[in-house]
This record gives structure tokens, C-alpha cells and sequence, in this order.
């Protein structure tokens, strides 16, 4: 089915492969296992679906790693393609790609996205899972194998860029890439900070050859720089909403921004029902989502998730962490009780709580804000 024209090219979705097919000749940077790095003599790229995103485990996917073009040349004869290719891989559904394009004065960019966090989600610097040595991966946990989650990006350029601003060009798509990640507060899965893309994610941009003065600069300050941000920002926020549902309506909760300190449902009810009355812990096991997702509760424990991230950072002094830790537990048990007569009070009790960035300090203080407003919610 095709897709489109964008410039230059034709996209298509074959089955469970999305191709990019040049019209005429681009040059490719791409992060790809063959035909990686720059080159000027491909003819397509495509982003390619190869398992399911859970628990499937396909023999052919073997050769990935062992044999990579063999692997390529196998996809290029069944689908028909090119060999002359730079191919991503990826769990992603191929129908949640979005496709985003930005124009100015005749300078168009598309991109095109697919993309998956909630498995494989980390923060740049996170422990990692394997060391490479003579091409082989070596295990560095008891997991040593990445769990499912990639956002892979194909980015289509109709003006001719140097090399150096085709490398440029990575960098500023992955800027916007982890900008959305942050605006949608997507915790990593093996930290407790915020994630900035996840451990596979891959990329192919390509320019068109048009044999003009080429474009030198694809950074910030660039007006190609914003056409790239905008689209490649519009395209994962637009495929991560399809595959899964992640939205800032539905990171409207507390347990989204508290899930990296170590957060479940479940423990964050049996934490805060073990401080409410048996009658309240039980209204309130049964209305969690009116806690967890309220507007005013969810704003205050942000703040308080916030102050605990700029403590950790070096930015607010540690030495007064428990009077703003107690100053913004007292706003998040008022918001919850929509007592804000009370703030006195719940500053009070709130003093004599333990409190401190480890996650478990932090989360039993945040437990004990949301119970000590949740227990004055319905008093007279």
C-alpha cells in the first residue's frame, strides 16, 4: 500500500515493513548493522517489524546478530527490495507509524516514526545489560538481553547536506526524541530517572542529491534544525499515542510519576490504606483512580516528584529538603482533601515523617501525604 509521496520519494507499507523508495539519488546516514554509517549509493530504507513486542522468540532472528546480511539479504528477496538498503528492526507496529512533514521557502522534511517505550524505556548512562568483546555479547546482569521497546525514525530531506550536517542531522532528531519523552514524563526502567530514548532505538535520514550549494547546518539555530525538531517531536509523540496509549491525559496520574522511584498500584494502595481507618482504606481501595488521577493531586505530587529530582541534582540544598519536603506534602494532602484551611495542620503531622530522595523515604513520604489528606476528605 503506498503511503505517500513525500519530494523525492515514495513510502510504502509492504505487510509489516514500511520502505522509503528513492526517486533519485540521496545520500543516507543510518545507525543500521549493514550499510550503516554514510553512504551515497543506497537505493531505499525501510523499518522493518520483525517479533511481536512480548515473549516471541523466532529462530530467524538469530541471524541479526550472527549474520546480519544474510538476515538483510533474506527481507530485500522476499519483499522484493533493493539490497542496496539501509534497514531498521523494531516490535513496533508498522500500522501505528506516523508520518509528520515541515516546509519552509521549498525545504521540506518528513519523518517517519514508529515507536515503543513501555518495556525498554532508560536514561542515557543506565547500568548497562552486556559488553561486546570480539563480537560477542557477554551478559552483565542475570537478564543480559534488552527487553522489547524501540523508537526507530526515518527522516526524508529534499536538499543536498554536507556530511558533517548529515551527522548533525542524528543529533537533532534525537533532541526532539528525548524532549517528548520528557514532556511526557517517561520513567526508565532501570533507574529512577527520567528516560531519554530507549536501549535500540535506530535511525536512517537521507538526503536528495540535487547537486546544489548542500545545506551545511541542521542545528537549533538552523531553520532545517526546527523542521526536524518539529517533525520528528510531532511523529513520536503522534506513534507512541497509537502503540501505547501514551498521551499526557493518560500520564495525568500520580503512580506515572512516581513509577521510577519503584511504584506499583498495588504497593501504593497497601502503602496508603495501611495508614487510613479500615472503613476509609476500603473507599479507597475501590477509588483509587479518583486519587490518583484528580487535576490538583496530581499537580501537587509533581511538585513535590520535582523538588525531590532538583535535590538529587545538586540544585536544592539537601540541607533543606525536609521543610520543602514537608512544605509540598502539606499542598498534596490539601489537594486531596480540598481542605486548604487545614495546611497548618498537615505541615505538622507531616514534620514528624520521615523524609529523604532514597526512593523508599520518598515514597513512604509521599504514601503518607496522600493518606493524611485521603483521611480528612469527607469529615465534616
Amino acid at each position: 500500500m503506498k503511503l505517500g509521496k513525500y519530494s523525492d520519494v515514495d513510502v510504502y507499507r509492504i505487510q509489516k515493513m514500511l520502505v522509503v523508495r528513492f526517486n533519485k539519488p540521496h545520500r543516507v546516514i543510518s545507525t543500521c548493522r549493514v550499510n550503516g554509517g554514510l553512504h551515497d549509493d543506497l537505493e531505499c530504507i525501510f523499518n522493518h517489524q520483525s517479533c511481536e513486542p512480548v515473549g516471541h522468540s523466532r529462530k530467524d532472528l538469530k541471524t541479526i546478530l550472527s549474520a546480519p546480511e544474510r538476515y538483510l539479504q533474506g527481507l530485500c528477496e522476499r519483499f522484493e527490495l533493493p539490497e542496496k538498503t539501509a534497514s531498521l528492526g523494531t516490535a513496533a507496529n508498522m500500522n501505528y507509524a506516523a508520518i509528520e512533514t515541515q516546509s519552509f521557502r521549498g525545504l521540506e522534511v518528513t519523518a517517519i516514526c514508529t515507536g515503543g517505550v513501555e518495556g525498554n524505556a532508560g536514561r542515557v548512562g543506565d547500568p548497562a545489560s552486556v559488553w561486546e568483546n570480539d563480537g560477542v555479547f557477554e551478559p552483565l546482569d542475570k537478564i543480559g538481553k534488552e527487553p522489547q521497546g524501540t523508537i526507530n525514525t526515518m527522516l526524508v530531506i529534499n536538499r543536498e547536506l554536507t556530511r558533517g550536517a548529515m551527522v548533525r542531522t542524528i543529533m537533532t532528531a534525537t533532541e526532539a526524541k528525548t524532549a517528548v519523552l520528557q514532556e511526557l514524563a517517561v520513567s526508565s526502567r532501570y533507574s529512577e530517572g527520567l528516560a531519554t530514548g530507549t536501549g535500540t532505538d535506530q535511525i536512517a535520514v537521507a538526503c536528495a542529491l540535487t547537486g546544489e550549494k548542500p545545506l551545511t547546518s541542521a542545528d537549533k539555530h538552523a531553520k532545517l534544525g526546527e523542521l526536524i525538531g518539529v517533525a520528528v517531536s510531532e511523529a513520536i509523540r503522534e506513534t507512541l499515542a497509537l502503540q501505547n496509549s501514551l498521551t499526557p491525559e493518560n500520564q495525568r496520574s500520580i503512580l506515572a510519576h512516581i513509577r521510577r522511584f519503584g511504584a506499583s498500584r498495588d504497593s501504593m494502595i497497601e502503602a496508603i490504606t495501611s495508614r487510613l481507618q479500615e472503613d476509609t482504606a476500603e473507599v479507597f481501595r475501590r477509588n483509587f483512580a479518583g486519587l490518583d488521577r484528580d487535576p490538583m493531586t496530581v499537580g501537587a505530587a509533581c511538585s513535590l516528584v520535582h523538588a525531590r529530582d532538583k535535590i538529587a541534582w545538586g540544585i536544592l540544598p539537601e540541607s533543606c529538603m525536609k521543610e520543602i519536603f514537608v512544605m509540598l506534602g502539606a499542598q498534596l494532602a490539601a489537594g486531596i482533601s480540598y481542605r486548604v484551611d487545614r495546611y497548618a495542620v498537615f505541615a505538622e503531622k507531616l514534620s514528624k515523617e520521615k523524609a529523604g530522595i532514597d526512593n523508599h523515604d520518598f515514597l513512604e513520604f509521599m504514601y503518607a501525604s496522600c493518606a493524611l489528606g485521603y483521611s480528612e476528605k469527607w469529615k465534616d
